[in-house]
């Protein structure tokens, strides 16, 4: 890691001025323990804070900031009750996934031992193409891929590339070569033959590249129900932008909550780390946030940048906290933000 690391801290809506302060106060801990150099915090305004101080969501003033930096913290939004001439533009996410070109979002799924999950030993990795497919506000040059011609039609294009797939197949098949070298590539070709089609042909062309990985595929309604019944048995999927999206989600609540999705949305120059969760409004100025999510992408993000080390002694200190007894009511019990916070702080320190 670079001595004078500088990363970008925006606190997001709802829970999230609760649960990033507690990544950043965890990342601290571990950056300290492994003698790493202390990470230099830009802390930027974003959200309905934003809309207040600068009249905008997403101020110019952040985004050309943020392209300064090595990465950031991104907190959840709430986008859906900003103001109406707010809610009609990109969220924040959005933007900055299209903007600075985040292709890869990497989406993990690991259950924590002693946990209410609903598979105890899933552990696998949703590899989400982040900048086409059918998510309509990422997958043209300007404005979005919605409209409407007449006053009954609304269409919605899905854009697929063969630069993007073969980019975004490629890290699915390098993190799987990490990993347990089992690849499922996740499609609909029965039906949308030219578009999910093409993305499982050209994923099917790169694994060319990877003969020790394993590669099978399933259509996207049949992967729900093979991940329900034998989850533990899959490794990495691959897929597309709104497949993926889906597909995180149920993956980490059969973990045992979206409290524990972290992810991160990567290009080959930077990235950023972002809770797969939303904003979480009824829970918010609480204290109630299970801050997992935020930590473990924190995480995700300093191994992205080269300090496994830290990484590692994160991942291990969250476990400690939890198999300590020390929980969310997500997870089934009764801590609050601060407290299991503190008690993974506390936990990092002792296994350094």
């Amino acid at each position: 890691m670079a001595d004078n690391f500088r990363l970008g801290v925006l606190l997001g809506d709802g829970i999230g001025p609760e649960i990033v302060p507690a990544a950043v106060q965890v990342l601290d801990s571990a950056l300290g323990a492994v003698g790493a150099p202390a990470v230099e915090w830009v802390p930027l305004p974003v959200g309905a804070a934003a809309i207040d101080t600068h009249g905008s969501a997403l101020p110019e003033v952040t985004v050309e900031t943020l392209d300064k930096l090595d990465g950031w913290l991104l907190g959840p939004h709430d986008s859906a009750s900003y103001p109406a001439e707010h809610r009609a533009q990109l969220n924040p996410s959005g933007f900055l996934r299209k903007h600075f070109d985040l292709f890869a979002n990497i989406r993990p799924a690991k259950a924590f031992d002693g946990t209410p999950a609903l598979l105890p030993g899933l552990d696998l990795v949703v590899v989400r193409e982040n900048t086409e497919g059918f998510y309509a506000d990422r997958s043209t040059y300007r404005g979005t891929g919605e409209f409407m011609p007449t006053a009954d039609v609304a269409i919605a294009m899905g854009i697929f590339t063969r630069p993007a797939i073969e980019r975004i197949a490629r890290q699915a098949f390098e993190l799987a070569v990490q990993r347990r070298k089992r690849l499922t590539i996740v499609h609909k070709a029965n039906v949308l033959r030219t578009t999910t089609g093409f993305f499982l042909e050209i994923c099917r062309e790169i694994a060319a590249e990877y003969p020790d990985v394993a590669v099978d595929d399933f259509h996207i309604d049949a992967m729900t129900v093979h991940l329900v019944r034998h989850g533990a048995d899959f490794d990495v999927l691959v897929t597309e932008n709104m497949f993926g999206d889906i597909l995180s989600d149920l993956t980490g609540e059969l973990a045992g909550s979206l409290g524990i999705a972290p992810s991160i949305n990567a290009s080959h120059e930077r990235a950023m780390a972002q809770a797969a969760h939303g904003s979480a409004p009824d829970i918010a100025g609480r204290g109630l946030a299970n801050p997992t999510a935020m930590i473990s992408s924190g995480a995700m993000l300093l191994d992205w940048l080269g300090n496994q080390p830290a990484a590692e002694l994160i991942d291990r200190g969250l476990r400690a906290a939890v198999a300590g007894g020390v929980r969310t009511a997500d997870l089934g019990g009764t801590a609050g933000t601060a407290e299991f916070t503190a008690a993974v702080v506390e936990s990092i320190n002792g296994l350094a």
